[in-house]
């Protein structure tokens, strides 16, 4: 541990000097022809064992300030004025070999954990190069153990066979635990975490909040948490930046900034937070008709298993069980939620809905029709019906390829032959999800990622489908864009009579836009109800942790310290006897042990997979309708 006692003062009885101070930090984009600034006239201070949020959109320049403070800024971007100082010492412009000396003080974590490390090399092994790099007189002897001891401290179980496991093995929270131990291995006085949060569900980025702030505590590090969500940064932050296209607008206190945000880009900011426990969004329902709800699509008792090579073995193979026994409908004018932690199923679950697997036990039925059994005219019509919105909003678009050619694609692909058909009805879909029609012969690259999330969105209308399937569409952008896209949604599905599917972590979005919410844990559906239930009388355990991890600007109605989860859950190649959930259960008791609970009715259309939910019998026998349980 280091001393602060060493630190140098301000002055007797003053507080410690900065480990950080950023003095007027102008960055400018030099290209051919052109210059743009990109951060204006920066300045602040990071103090020891500080957490310091920085907040904005976009493009507003945080990525380009967090690699500027640890001396990462290359061309085409340039310096062209101002101060970074590293405990009084400044960076820029710092001989690389004196640099690489201060890397063991400076620590850096991005926001692509799968992408970080080497996938061909085991995950410690990597970090002990990095261990040994920055701090050469370390052995490898005691490299390991060191290594092997932070992998535990940041709770990834089993850490010393962890530590042999490559990547790939790895899931995207312990991924980014692990980063976090690549960052702090060395003992930083500064860590700079860029996005860390934004690609992980809310139950891991939860822990990995509250494990930065340990570790900030335990090893005396300073930590500048840089963020798009600012919900996000008030759950990590003491205080709060505000940085809008280029500038510094506001730095409060974080409560204080909450509660009496004094810049406009601020209090946009806060109001376009999603209420969640103090206002009922204005949500869609089924289409209202004399007759019965008509499912649009259902799933029955589907299952999908797949082989996977047995570690250690020559050709042996276990059973992965990725979704088991879904059983769900989904009615025409719905939005309908799929939720749960990163490998309860989504995506699998995602890839049965849209006809890119066919499940291995149970049927999804689309209109009646079984879609693994579709083929030909028939398999095209179901794709014209259902399409899909995926999450990269970069990585799923050619980049040599012209946005009207884009759009154009799939109403070939269908059949339209008249060229000028095809142009209007692209012009006419343009116009309908916000893009300029001005951009119809441009190509994606420099569009925001916004812009780029409403080609795919075109990309999908141009069929007129009924249903969009919506895998993690906003993951990816920040909250302005989020609040943009959820407005187009809205008005997308009153003017198309629009059903959709979201697959989603996101609970602040499910909230105001979706009126049905099944929650997934480990495969399986472990409760589903509406919007109202689920967010103020959770069935199931998870579902209360679930909301317990969300950010939020509101009160909690759930505290995490009743709630939250720890460690990762089961394998689902060795899946536990009884409840799968129990082993990270607060509320676990016997018959968990060895029996597992089905979904039980607890209203109307409410359900949940729990021994605490009473049955309708227990129910009737207190006198009481399915509706009055827990």
């Amino acid at each position: 541990m280091r001393d602060l006692s060493a630190d140098p003062l301000d002055g007797a009885g003053a507080s410690p000097s900065p480990v950080l101070s950023v003095k007027g930090l102008t960055v400018d984009l030099v290209l051919p022809g052109r210059e743009r600034t990109v951060l204006d006239d920066i300045s602040f201070e990071v103090r020891p064992r500080e957490i310091i949020g920085i907040v904005g959109a976009s493009g507003a320049g945080k990525t380009v300030l967090s690699k500027a403070v640890v001396n990462w800024i290359t061309p085409p971007l340039a310096i062209r004025a101002g101060t970074v100082s590293f405990r009084g010492r400044s960076l820029l412009g710092l001989p690389a070999e004196e640099m690489r000396r201060l890397r063991r003080d400076i620590a850096y974590v991005g926001a692509d954990p799968m992408g970080a490390l080497d996938p061909t090399l085991p995950v410690g092994r990597q970090i002990v190069e990095k261990l040994r790099a920055v701090v050469p007189e370390i052995g490898r002897a005691e490299a390991e153990p060191r290594v092997i001891d932070l992998l535990a401290a940041v709770r990834i179980p089993s850490a010393k066979a962890r530590f042999h496991d490559y990547p790939s093995q790895f899931s995207g929270g312990m991924m980014q635990r692990a980063l976090i131990v690549d960052a702090m291995v060395s003992n930083p006085a500064l860590l700079v975490a860029d996005n860390v949060t934004q690609p992980l569900d809310v139950t891991v980025a939860a822990q990995v909040i509250r494990l930065m702030r340990e570790l900030s505590d335990r090893f005396e590090t300073s930590v500048l948490f840089v963020s798009s969500s600012l919900p996000v940064a008030r759950e990590a932050a003491s205080r709060i930046l505000v940085v809008a296209e280029g500038r510094l607008v506001e730095e409060q206190a974080t409560e204080d900034l909450v509660a009496n945000p004094r810049h406009a880009y601020t209090r946009d900011l806060v109001a376009q937070t999603p209420a969640i426990w103090s206002a009922s969004p204005a949500l869609p329902r089924a289409a209202e008709t004399n007759e019965a709800p008509l499912a649009v699509i259902r799933l029955n008792d589907v299952s999908q298993t797949y082989k996977v090579k047995k570690r250690g073995s020559f050709g042996g193979t276990n059973e992965l069980r990725a979704v088991r026994n879904v059983t769900f409908d989904v009615f025409k004018g719905d939005s309908f939620a799929v939720v749960g932690e990163s490998g309860c199923g989504k995506s699998t679950l995602m890839r049965l809905l849209s006809r890119l697997e066919s499940p291995s036990a149970g049927e999804v039925l689309c209109e009646g029709r079984d879609i693994a059994k579709l083929s030909g005219a028939s398999l095209l019509a179901f794709r014209r019906k259902l399409q899909l919105v995926l999450q990269d909003p970069f990585a799923s678009l050619p980049p040599r390829t012209a946005i009207g050619a884009m759009l154009e694609t799939p109403l070939r692909i269908h059949g339209w032959r008249d060229a000028r058909l095809i142009r209007e009805k692209v012009r006419e879909v343009m116009d309908d999800v916000g893009l300029p029609v001005s951009l119809y012969e441009e190509l994606p690259v420099g569009l925001s990622a916004g812009q780029r999330q409403r080609i795919n969105v075109a990309r999908a209308m141009v069929l007129d489908p009924e249903i969009l399937l919506m895998d993690e569409t906003l993951s990816a952008l920040d909250q302005g864009e989020q609040f943009k896209l959820l407005a187009l949604f809205e008005k997308l599905q009153r003017r198309h009579s629009l059903t959709y599917i979201f697959i989603s972590h996101d609970l602040a979005m499910v909230r105001k836009v979706c009126n049905r919410i099944a929650v997934m844990y480990l495969g399986e559906v472990v409760e589903l109800a509406d919007n109202e239930r689920l967010f103020f009388d959770p069935g199931h355990p998870y579902t209360k942790a679930l909301l317990s991890a969300m950010p939020t600007l509101e009160a909690r109605r759930y505290r995490p310290e009743d709630c939250l989860l720890e460690g990762e859950p089961p394998s689902p190649i060795d899946l536990p006897k009884g409840c799968s959930f129990r082993s990270r259960c607060p509320q676990a008791f016997a018959p968990c042990a060895y029996r597992n609970p089905h979904l039980t009715v607890r209203g109307a259309q409410d359900l949940a997979s729990c021994h605490l939910v009473p049955s309708p019998q227990a129910l009737a026998a207190q006198g009481l309708s399915p509706s009055a349980a827990l």
